[in-house]
């Protein structure tokens, strides 16, 4: 070979060893043999797949790729660090959930390094051993989840200790005297951490309120709120300016909208219900065709950007809905007053108007800013009856509207959507908010009947603004309510599991998984499993979030979908009815960047209003079993671990676990495979959906938690 052909040879050498660790570094773990790694990369020709074979080779020597075995290659890990969120475990240890990797990292309790639930960290990696997960140490503590915390006071001597409620904060707060500001040993209070010595076991806090004593009603809903740093009133500036705001509607606003105050209009929410964003017309245009408005609270004509309320509702970005109460987004004389489509009153709204034939396809669309009178208000228990008797107020048009929401449903359905209808656990409270009885809550006609005319407005207004006339995605800025489609090992997790049951789930097509999952939780409904089967699915499934970036809706099988519906207690939807207003008045995109942040702060808060909701829920279940001590319940086992089986009682919903000790006729040892314990001498086995009578042992309201045992009746 002449030399100036061995010289080129060699500059083509180093660009694809310079090739090959770029590549190798984009997928740090993994490990290729030179075919796989050329595939990756895009090679094809065998005389450059030989020159791979060939580089790899020559960086092995050079020591800057690991040849973990023969023939197969690894990114070398000098000091590889990685940034995501710590998930603690109950033992001490934790995971890191990254974007930078597929697998979580797992941290050992000795290198945790003082990081806590939540926390936003830089770890580093280490080299991974074969086929074993990948472990590291946190090496910075990049952002806090929080500082402030809820627990209980103990006091010693000179100092004290909170002890946090959160089960996944494993060390308490140290707190000197000086820093207890009137708390006292046994009361509930908030600490925040104000240092946390490097060689310190525990971090040093000073509190910050004083809640009042553990099992005061009102001391513990207040100490779910403070727990997921959600507000409990409005600073008095917020409530100052909301008292400002003008009831009365001028003739000059409503010169500038479309007037449907002669069109027939009426909503339909919860009993209790004070807040009422949306309301729906209906009439009979000349051609025999429907129109349907879809009228929702203008919330944004009232809450303008840059005010104090606009700030507020900002940072809330939800209203939170528990057991006993709301704390709304906005203050009261908005949400329940100005906003609230309220009956017999004229309101400003923001509205969807569809033109429908008789089979429920839309044939024109209109969005704008109205004005409405509500003629009558209907709870939903009022409208189910109308729809079962066809007799009452309205009621040919409840039941013409009910026919276009049932083609509606069916048209979603045979699109792939899929059927949650999961039963609410509600409690009926006395004066004093103690439960005195449990009912459920289930989704009839007249639930649907709302549901599929929202969700009809939300996709609508979405695909309005996100599909450009060419049928092509918009460059428009918009807010979107995405849901990623689940991913295959949930899914196959899932299939396995029912299989128990007799019920199949198909993992190969998108379609299939949507019909074989509707099929299963129908078929599911009234079984002893039915809960637990149903809450393992929707866990199987992704989070729906708010997002700029458009990849649809796969629970409601939507290319296209919003939220526009609700801003008298989102966030979210007043930016969608802005910039709904926005692009209408012929305005450009908007900064993307700004909207994004958004939505990920909404996304966030949803997330904690929701696991708020789930506290007050199982606060309130155990404040209920509380007068069932020592009585025997059915139940069903939702759920089985080493340490012992979580059971659902048939009856009321509520949750507890009975621990392995106190199974007392045998030694039961934990069958993870099978979701069982089996005992060794009898070979009883108790496993996930069996029935087993309990007898309620305990109700630890500190705890938020039931402790249940066998009954002796199942002996």
């Amino acid at each position: 070979m002449s030399k100036p052909k061995k010289k080129r040879r060699s500059k083509r050498l180093d660009k694809m060893q310079t090739a090959i660790v770029a590549t190798l570094k984009k997928d740090r773990l993994t490990t290729f043999n030179y075919k796989q790694l050329s595939a990756q990369m895009g090679i094809s020709d065998k005389e450059e797949r030989k020159m791979v074979s060939e580089a790899l080779m020559r960086l092995a020597e050079d020591g800057r790729v690991d040849e973990t075995e023969r023939g197969k290659y690894r990114y070398k890990h000098f000091e590889h660090y990685v940034e995501g969120y710590v998930d603690m475990t109950q033992k001490g240890s934790a995971y890191v959930v990254s974007d930078e990797l597929e697998d979580d990292i797992y941290i050992t309790p000795k290198n945790i390094n003082h990081a806590l639930d939540g926390d936003f960290v830089k770890v580093l990696l280490y080299a991974q051993r074969k086929n074993k997960k990948p472990e590291g140490e946190v090496a910075e503590i990049i952002e806090r989840s929080k500082t402030e915390f809820v627990g209980v006071i103990e006091m010693s001597k000179n100092f004290a200790f909170l002890v946090p409620d959160n089960k996944k904060m494993l060390v308490d707060l140290y707190i000197h005297k000086e820093s207890l500001n009137g708390a006292k040993h046994g009361d509930k209070a908030i600490a925040k951490i104000t240092d946390w010595p490097e060689h310190a076991s525990s971090p040093f806090g000073e509190v910050t309120e004083v809640l009042g004593r553990p099992g005061d009603h009102n001391v513990e809903i207040h100490s779910i709120l403070a727990e997921y740093g959600l507000p409990r009133e409005f600073p008095k500036i917020v409530e100052n300016e909301a008292q400002k705001v003008v009831e009365e509607i001028s003739k000059e606003e409503i010169a500038k909208r479309r007037d449907f105050r002669d069109v027939l209009t009426f909503t339909i929410d919860p009993h209790d219900a004070k807040d009422f964003d949306d309301a729906l017309s209906l009439r009979k245009l000349e051609n025999g065709n429907w129109e349907i408005g879809v009228h929702i609270a203008d919330v944004t004509h009232y809450v303008t950007p840059g005010s104090e309320l606009e700030e507020e509702a900002v940072k809330r970005a939800t209203s939170v809905y528990l057991v006993d109460r709301v704390v709304p987004m906005l203050p009261e004389k908005l949400s329940n007053k100005v906003c609230s489509l309220r009956p017999h009153e004229e309101k400003l709204t923001f509205s969807a108007v569809f033109e429908m034939d008789e089979n429920a396809n839309v044939l024109n669309e209109w969005f704008g800013r109205t004005v409405i009178y509500s003629d009558h208000r209907f709870a939903y228990a009022d409208a189910q009856e109308v729809i079962e008797t066809g007799k009452g107020t309205l009621a040919e048009e409840i039941l013409t509207m009910n026919g276009l929401a049932k083609i509606l449903r069916q048209q979603r359905m045979k699109s792939g959507a899929l059927a949650f209808d999961k039963v609410e656990v509600k409690f009926e409270l006395d004066e004093e908010n103690n439960p005195t009885g449990v009912y459920f809550k289930e989704s009839k006609d007249a639930n649907h009947l709302i549901e599929e005319f929202m969700l009809l407005a939300n996709k609508s207004v979405a695909r309005f603004i996100g599909k450009a006339k060419n049928g092509k995605p918009s460059d428009k800025t918009f807010v979107y309510r995405i849901h990623d489609e689940p991913k295959p090992d949930r899914l196959m997790d899932l299939s396995n599991f029912v299989k128990q049951f007799g019920y199949q789930v198909d993992t190969k097509n998108r379609n299939g998984i949507s019909r074989s999952l509707n099929k299963m939780l129908s078929d599911v409904k009234g079984k002893g499993e039915a809960n637990m089967i149903e809450t393992l699915t929707i866990r199987s499934m992704a989070k729906a979030v708010y997002s700029t970036q458009n990849i649809g809706h796969y629970g409601l099988a939507f290319d296209y979908y919003t939220h526009f519906t609700s801003p008298i207690r989102r966030y979210p939807d007043m930016m969608v009815h802005r910039l709904l207003q926005h692009y209408l008045d012929g305005g450009n995109p908007v900064n993307k960047n700004t909207y994004e942040e958004l939505c990920e702060h909404s996304s966030d808060r949803e997330k904690l209003a929701t696991e708020a909701e789930r506290d007050s829920i199982k606060y309130m279940q155990v404040k209920f079993m509380e007068k069932h001590v020592g009585e025997d319940f059915m139940g069903v086992i939702s759920g089985v671990t080493e340490w012992g089986v979580f059971v659902e009682l048939i009856e009321s919903k509520c949750e507890g676990m009975i621990r392995i000790r106190d199974f007392k006729d045998d030694y039961y040892v934990f069958d993870e495979k099978n979701f069982a314990i089996e005992g060794e001498r009898n070979g009883k086995i108790f496993q996930l959906g069996d029935q087993i009578m309990v007898t309620v042992k305990n109700a630890d309201l500190d705890k938020k938690q039931l402790d249940f045992v066998p009954a002796s009746k199942n002996h």
